[in-house]
Formats: C-alpha cells, structure tokens, sequence
C-alpha cells in the first residue's frame, strides 16, 4: 500500500471536524490577520506542536488545542476559506464524499448568526467542490451541525438543522460533540427528540468512558451513526467469536461506526493501530468506516489513515471496498446518489 496507491482508491469521509482540518499554513496566515498568538509560526513545527499535543492519550490536552483553530473562524470569509480548502485537500486526496462537522455555535465570538455561520460553511464547500473539479477531481462535501453536549443549545442547534435544510441541501445531519463523559446525550433529550421527530438524520459522538452505556445511551436517543464507536469492543470477544446484547444489536442492525484509527490512538481509547478493533469487527460483519476525526490534529489525511490500517491489518482490496461501500452507504445523501456512488465509482475502482 503505496501513498500514491492510497490516494488513489476513491474513499467516502463521514467523520472529519472542519476546525479540526485547517491547513497549518492557513491557520498561521489568519492568526497573522488577527493578531492571535501561536506557539509557533513555522509550520512544519507549529504542525509538530500541535500533533505532540494531541499525542498524550488526554483527551483534554486534545480538545484544548482547538483554541488556536477557532481563533481564526470566527469572520465569514475566513470560516468560508477553510472550508473551501477542505473540500479541495479532500478531493486531492482521493475523497470522493465527505460529510464535514462543525459546531456553528463556536464560531459566535464575533456576534455572527448561526445562520451566516452555516452558510459561510456550506458556501465554502460549494466553491471547493468547483475548484476540485478544475483541477480534475470531483468531490461532494455536506454539513453535519453539532450542538456541543457541554452547553445547552443543542436544541436550537436541532431547530437550525431543521430550518436550514429546506433551502441548503448541503446540511445532513444534527449531531452531539465535545466532551462526553458526564454529558449523555440524555442530557439532550429534548433536542434529540425534536430530531427524530422531525426526521432528520441523527449521529452522536460515543467515544469515551463509561464506554458501552454511551453508545447504548446515543442509540436509545435515535442515533442513525455512532462517531467513533471504538469502545463497543468491550462487549465483544474476538477470539471465542461471542459478543453481548449492545454488540449484538449494532451488528444485527448494521449500525454505522465512524471508526478514525490514529484519533482514537491519540487519546488513549487503543493502544495502537496494530490493536485497533477495526479490521476485527470489519471481518466480524460489522459496518465500520476509516475517518480522520481532526486532520491537523492529528497530522492525518483519509488515504493515510487507509495505508496505516491496510498495512497494519493486512487488508485486502475486496475489505478496502467494503469499508468505502458501507461508508458510502452509510452517508445521509440521498438514496440514489449513494448506489450511484458505489456502483459507478467505487466497485469499479477497487475491481
């Protein structure tokens, strides 16, 4: 599994934090503009800060790096930039879709509405998209909406998921970010609800401790996806191929894992990617995908997440497209435009 090899299989993203994926160059240039201080403004060393600090196993150290990030997003036409840049490293890298998330609520610290905030993003995924394409790559980058589980706007969030998709057919989705731990999506029942009931698509993050009762708790709320999803593997036994009723009941239901293998390294979920569970489940029938979660954080790009988890795991080509088709399939794009993609892209690239 060349890099070149990598990046040229057609993957499907559906896990990637847009303040989490700026390019280095990039954030230094806005931090200029606005006077922010970095740590470095060298940015082979400022990269090298920032992955040393995300390279602890604390996922506090992890979150904390995002200062710097938001820092920069907080004006229209920077939010748009990066995300127009997103779609174009993405495309460059071989994503043929890709669901991106933000928090629209983060990017307020200069009294923007959600409403600009939102369609600044998806402005700048549509001017990606175009720019991708001149340079001969075709990409489709949509917008996921998280309310931050440590706030209480999530049910506003969930109200602008609503509102915003009758006229903006990039924004798929609600989630729930941030820290999880002592914040269940339980705590956002009411947002949640409102979700379901109005028929949007659903993922939560389910990443951290207490492990299985997150995930359960994230399905009870009407989770569609599970973003990350690493820890079900306490519920299951590899070796004597047996599993408990949370594992047994993803699987049965072929509920999408967001699976992003150095991330969950990063903050101590896995001890390494040679011991990440998810080549395991994949074998095991489980619908798992390969995400990045924070490319800049974690100095990662979707086709080198593959070639790590490939070499790692012996992958063959045939469970490289199993992973693109249930990514792909997975995805809150229409119906038609994910068979489309499967059969007109994807099995013909892995075949």
């Amino acid at each position: 599994m060349t890099p070149a090899v990598a990046i040229a299989l057609p993957k499907v993203l559906l896990h990637d934090h847009l303040d989490g994926g700026l390019r280095p160059s990039t954030l230094v240039e806005l931090a200029g503009e606005i006077g922010w201080m970095l740590p470095s403004t060298d940015v082979d060393e400022l990269q090298q800060i920032i992955t040393d600090a995300v390279d602890s196993n604390d996922l506090m150290q992890y979150l904390a790096t995002f200062e710097h990030t938001l820092a920069v997003m907080q004006q229209v036409d920077a939010i748009e930039r990066v995300a127009a840049e997103a779609a174009v490293d993405l495309a460059a890298d071989g994503v043929v879709y890709a669901e991106v998330r933000f928090a629209p609520e983060l990017h307020q610290q200069l009294g923007l509405d959600l409403t600009d905030v939102v369609s600044a993003v998806t402005a700048g995924f549509r001017r990606g998209e175009l720019a991708a394409a001149d340079a001969g790559n075709t990409i489709t980058v949509n917008a996921i909406l998280c309310a931050m589980r440590t706030e209480h706007r999530s049910l506003e969030i969930a109200q602008l998921v609503d509102r915003m998709r009758d006229w903006d057919d990039k924004v798929v989705a609600f989630d729930l970010a941030g820290a999880e731990t002592g914040f269940p999506p339980s705590l956002h029942a009411e947002a949640l609800a409102f979700a379901r009931r109005t028929q949007q698509n659903i993922t939560i993050h389910a990443s951290e401790p207490p492990d299985l009762e997150l995930i359960a708790n994230a399905l009870e709320h009407g989770a569609h996806r599970i973003g990350h999803g690493v820890r079900l593997q306490a519920d299951i036994d590899f070796s004597a191929g047996t599993m408990g009723h949370l594992a047994r009941h993803v699987l049965d239901r072929q509920i999408h894992l967001e699976m992003a293998p150095t991330c969950h390294v990063h903050v101590g979920a896995v001890e390494s990617i040679d011991a990440h569970p998810l080549v395991p489940m994949l074998r095991a029938g489980f619908n798992v995908g390969i995400n990045t979660d924070n490319r800049l954080m974690s100095g990662v790009m979707p086709s080198s997440e593959l070639a790590v988890v490939a070499t790692a795991h012996d992958l063959t080509r045939a469970e490289m497209c199993q992973i693109a088709e249930n990514a792909a399939m997975a995805s809150f794009a229409p119906i038609e435009q994910r068979r489309a993609l499967v059969a007109d892209v994807i099995r013909p690239a892995y075949a």
